[in-house]
C-alpha cells in the first residue's frame, strides 16, 4: 500500500501535519507557507521537500494532487485578540483553500483555527464544503484537554470527500496507530500520555453550544492536585516578578516545587505525558524563553530553536502560530471516529 500523501497550506512549523501523520500515516508531498520564519523551519527538516509559497498566487492544477489536505489558515480574522473582520479581513484565504478542494479533490481534509471561528465565518466553510462534495465534522479541544499547561481551545475540522475509496476511505474506524517515536503518547490511549478527553463540541455532530457549555473535560491531574490550565500565563508573570515560592535558575535539582511554586502539577504533568523535562522559563534577560513555549506545545528539543539563523521574535512568531499536535492528534482520533459511525450507523448494533 503506498503513503498517503500530504499536502500542507500555512503550514507554520507543521504542527497540524505531525498529528496528521501520526493518525493516518504518510507524508509531505509539499507545504506551502510564505512567511519567512516559517519557511525558515521547513527548509530546515523537509529539504526535499517543496514549499510553494503563496496560495493566493497559485494555479491549484499545476500542483501535485494529494491524498490528504491540511491546514492552519490565518486565526486573526476570527480571534478575539485581532480585530474580528471575519470574510472581511484581507487575511481570509478560505476562499482559495476551497479552490484548492475543488481542483486537488483529496480524499480528507483537515483544517485547524480559533475556536471562534465557529461563531464568525465557520457557516461559509461548511457551506463551501457541504458544495464540494465532503462530509464534515468539527470539535474544540483544549491543549489543556491533553495534560498541557496552557488552555489553548482550538477548532478542529475533519472532511471527507464523499466519493472517498482506498485505504482512508476504508480505515475511518480503525485503532490509532503508535507513533514514530517511543516516547510519543498514543492520542487515544489511557494512562501516561493519554489522558482521557472528554468531547469539547457538543453533542457529537458539530452542533456546537456556547462555549462554557462546551468546556467539559475531564480535568488533567498531575500529583494528586489539578493543572491549572493557565499556568503559563500567570506562572511567567509571577516568575518574572520574582515572587516567593517559584525558586531560582539553578536550585536542587532544577525541577518540582521549589522551581515552579503552585503550578509544578501542570509542569510535572506535562513532562509526564511528552517524556520531555520543561526548560527554564525565562531567558538571562527575564525574557520569556522560545525554548519554553517550544515544550509547552510539545515539540521536540530545537524543532524552531534549533533553526540556523531564525531570531528570537521570528521563533515565538512560529511557536505562536503554531499547532500542538498531541492536542490535533486527539481531536482527529475523536473525529474520525464520528466519521466512521456515521458512515456505518448500523456497525455498533452488529
Amino acid at each position: 500500500m503506498s503513503a498517503l500523501r500530504i499536502g500542507s497550506v500555512c503550514t507554520g512549523y507543521g504542527g497540524l501535519d505531525m498529528a496528521v501523520q501520526q493518525v493516518f500515516g504518510g507524508g509531505p508531498a509539499w507545504v506551502a507557507d510564505l512567511d519567512p520564519g516559517a519557511a525558515r523551519v521547513l527548509d530546515h527538516h523537509f529539504s526535499q521537500v517543496p514549499n510553494l509559497g503563496d496560495i493566493t498566487a497559485l494555479d491549484w492544477r499545476d500542483v501535485a494532487p494529494v491524498d490528504v489536505l491540511t491546514g492552519g489558515y490565518p486565526c486573526q480574522p476570527f480571534s478575539v485578540a485581532g480585530r474580528r473582520k471575519g470574510t472581511a479581513d484581507e487575511r481570509h484565504i478560505w476562499p482559495y483553500i476551497a479552490d484548492a478542494l475543488r481542483v486537488l479533490r483529496p480524499r480528507v481534509a483537515v483544517f485547524e483555527n480559533v475556536a471562534g471561528h465557529l461563531r464568525l465565518g465557520f457557516s461559509d466553510v461548511l457551506a463551501d464544503l457541504a458544495a464540494l462534495g465532503f462530509n464534515a465534522e468539527w470539535t474544540t479541544v483544549r491543549a489543556s484537554d491533553v495534560g498541557a499547561p496552557h488552555q489553548r481551545e482550538r477548532l478542529f475540522i475533519l472532511a471527507a470527500a464523499q466519493d472517498a475509496d482506498g485505504p482512508v476511505g476504508h480505515q475511518w474506524g480503525v485503532a490509532a496507530p503508535g507513533q514514530a517515536e517511543s516516547r510519543r503518547a498514543r492520542p487515544d490511549a489511557g494512562g501516561r500520555g493519554g489522558a482521557p478527553v472528554a468531547d469539547a463540541a457538543g453533542d457529537g455532530h458539530g452542533n456546537a453550544r456556547p462555549p462554557r457549555e462546551r468546556r467539559v473535560a475531564a480535568a488533567a491531574v498531575a500529583g494528586g492536585h489539578p493543572v491549572d490550565a493557565d499556568a503559563n500565563r500567570v506562572g511567567l508573570e509571577e516568575q518574572q516578578r520574582g515572587e516567593p515560592g517559584m525558586g531560582a535558575r539553578g536550585d536542587a535539582d532544577g525541577r518540582g516545587p521549589e522551581r515552579w511554586g503552585r503550578f509544578a502539577p501542570g509542569i510535572a504533568r506535562w513532562e509526564a505525558v511528552t517524556g520531555l523535562r520543561a526548560p527554564w522559563a525565562t531567558d538571562d534577560r527575564g525574557r520569556l524563553s522560545p525554548a519554553f513555549v517550544e515544550w509547552m506545545m510539545g515539540l521536540d528539543p530545537g524543532h524552531v530553536t534549533a533553526v540556523p539563523g531564525l531570531s528570537r521574535n521570528a521563533q515565538l512568531k512560529a511557536l505562536g502560530n503554531g499547532v500542538v499536535p498531541l492536542q490535533a492528534a486527539r481531536a482527529l482520533t475523536v473525529l474520525r471516529r464520528r466519521i466512521a459511525d456515521a458512515a456505518h450507523p448500523y456497525r455498533q448494533a452488529a
